[in-house]
């Protein structure tokens, strides 16, 4: 374990013998690391995943010298257009909750920026569920955005299973890809997917109790006045289309919307919960969505 408590070493132990005697195999020292073991089918080799590299380089796979602790490149992933990994920089930061708890935020930006302390452009990505860690990972088409002087941060938000469960209300643009929206309904439909094996986590809210508390956080009841862009696919059984619309139709009927104030509602109709398959298709949504990014920001 690092300072933090992270688990920063790949270590060989024999059973049946003194973990005094473990062989340490691979130890990463980059601050941007996360690190996963999994082995071949044959069982002869250990592979050792580290993100540490990964959010500003293709996927790439090195042979690593345990005795020398020398990592040489043996393949890595052909990224077109004239791309260099060293015209990117990558930072951890730490942002204070608050009830003080430290949150990590993965940060990749053009090292040709020149930072102006809240004036920059940033896009901030976050998944707060089910307790998943999310990795930084690299992403062609977000270099679109680096290269228009975008700063792009992965915020490990509460809800994941690094710290916890609160987030921030601070943004002009936000985009919502499948969200769940209308947890009280939801919640209280019985014959919709994962609704009775989530009571426990989410609570019952037929119980008045777990009703009030769900209604003071649901999106559906509680945003009112933002820019945001909502995506759904038609045939998500995990996020239902109708669940969405609730959102659309209560702004609607509230008449709420100006040009500081807009919601922009966008279906795939040939989708399931992970959108469109195909290489193109996926591009284009990413086209659409930072599209509608960069025109609300400087509005």
């Amino acid at each position: 374990m690092d300072e933090i408590l992270r688990p920063d070493k790949a270590w060989l132990h024999k059973l049946g013998t003194e973990q005094s005697t473990d062989l340490c195999l691979y130890q990463e020292r980059d601050d941007m690391f996360s690190l996963d073991l999994h082995a071949s089918q044959s069982k002869k080799y250990l592979f050792v995943a580290s993100e540490s590299k990964k959010y500003k380089t293709p996927s790439s796979v090195y042979d690593y010298d345990m005795k020398t602790g020398i990592s040489v490149l043996k393949n890595i992933n052909t990224v077109l257009g004239g791309f260099d990994a060293s015209n990117y920089v990558t930072e951890r930061k730490w942002a204070p909750a608050s009830d003080g708890t430290q949150i990590p935020i993965s940060i990749i930006y053009g090292k040709d920026l020149v930072k102006v302390y809240g004036s920059d452009p940033l896009l901030l990505y976050g998944y707060g569920s089910y307790e998943i860690c999310l990795d930084p990972g690299f992403s062609s088409s977000r270099l679109s955005l680096l290269d228009r002087g975008f700063i792009y941060a992965m915020g490990h938000i509460r809800g994941g299973f690094e710290m916890g469960r609160q987030w921030p209300d601070l943004f002009k643009v936000a985009v919502a890809g499948v969200p769940f929206v209308d947890v009280v309904t939801a919640m209280l439909d019985p014959t919709i997917p994962l609704t009775t094996s989530e009571w426990e986590e989410w609570g019952d809210p037929r119980k008045e109790e777990f009703y009030f508390y769900m209604k003071s956080y649901s999106p559906v009841d509680n945003v009112r006045t933002l820019r945001v862009l909502l995506t759904n696919d038609y045939w998500c059984d995990l996020s239902s289309i109708w669940l969405v619309m609730d959102v659309v139709t209560l702004n609607a009927c509230l008449n709420i919307w100006t040009d500081d104030n807009i919601l922009v509602f966008k279906c795939e109709l040939g989708a399931g919960h992970f959108s469109k398959s195909g290489r193109f298709e996926k591009l284009q949504e990413d086209a659409f969505t930072y599209a509608f990014i960069i025109n609300k920001l400087y509005k």
